[in-house]
């Protein structure tokens, strides 16, 4: 509880850790606001059913809270009428103001406790924060957003808040990178995900780079770095110690 998990991947897809931590949470009894950006409901929804999980009945009984990114922006972007008093949380598309404070407040009155939930904690997970600097945000207004999240969801109520972001040494997208190192410094947990630096392999999809902020809690600690390759298959993900892949073998 309390945590904030960076989720980073170079080179690869690394959404298979989004699927599993949305489908971890849901299990575990956790209340889940869930802002995908992007990919769609019906996308989650499938993979989620491979995994066992239902996202129909999680938002049906309340457990998950959904925001879908690309219809709230087409509804944005075409002009759809917002309901009085339910202002659209990407607000900041219509460019009368760059901060995401409507984005929070989504996140922190989903999150917030109401009379009879017995929901065992809130976790904030979004997919993938790139998405917010492709749409116009600046990269001091998303960095503002995880802090005030942090504050609220893993400080106030003690729950848990894990993004997406993607990473490319070589870009030339300043803005990215800003926003990936930043996030790098606060993070308690960073699971990095790389394609492998030899190219495609059929037997070993890639490697992971399982980083515990040890320094973040105590100066005089190193942080504990631990490195596997993995595979992906239809409902599960293999790990293994490098060069100990099964075709390896």
């Amino acid at each position: 509880q309390g945590k904030f998990t960076l989720l980073r991947d170079s080179r690869t897809d690394g959404s298979f850790l989004v699927h599993h931590f949305l489908s971890f949470y849901l299990r575990a009894g956790c209340k889940v606001c869930f802002v995908a950006l992007l990919q769609s409901f019906s996308h989650y929804n499938i993979v989620a059913q491979k995994l066992g999980v239902s996202l129909v009945a999680a938002k049906e009984r309340g457990q998950l809270v959904f925001l879908e990114g690309l219809k709230s922006c087409l509804d944005l972007l075409f002009g759809k009428e917002e309901q009085p008093g339910q202002p659209s949380p990407l607000q900041f598309l219509r460019g009368s103001s760059c901060e995401l404070r409507a984005l929070f407040d989504f996140v922190r009155v989903s999150l917030t406790p109401a009379q009879g939930d017995s929901w065992k904690g809130p976790v904030l997970l979004v997919d993938d924060l790139g998405v917010l600097l492709s749409l116009g945000a600046a990269p001091v207004a998303v960095l503002d957003f995880i802090h005030y999240c942090r504050v609220s969801v893993c400080c106030q109520l003690q729950g848990n808040v894990v993004v997406l972001v993607h990473s490319h040494e070589d870009s030339e997208d300043e803005e990215n990178e800003l926003v990936v190192n930043s996030l790098c410094h606060h993070s308690d947990l960073i699971l990095w995900a790389e394609g492998l630096a030899t190219g495609f392999c059929k037997d070993v999809h890639g490697q992971i780079k399982i980083i515990k902020r040890l320094s973040l809690r105590q100066a005089a600690q190193q942080d504990l770095v631990q490195i596997y390759q993995y595979k992906i298959q239809d409902r599960n993900v293999t790990f293994f110690a490098r060069g100990l892949s099964p075709a390896v073998l």
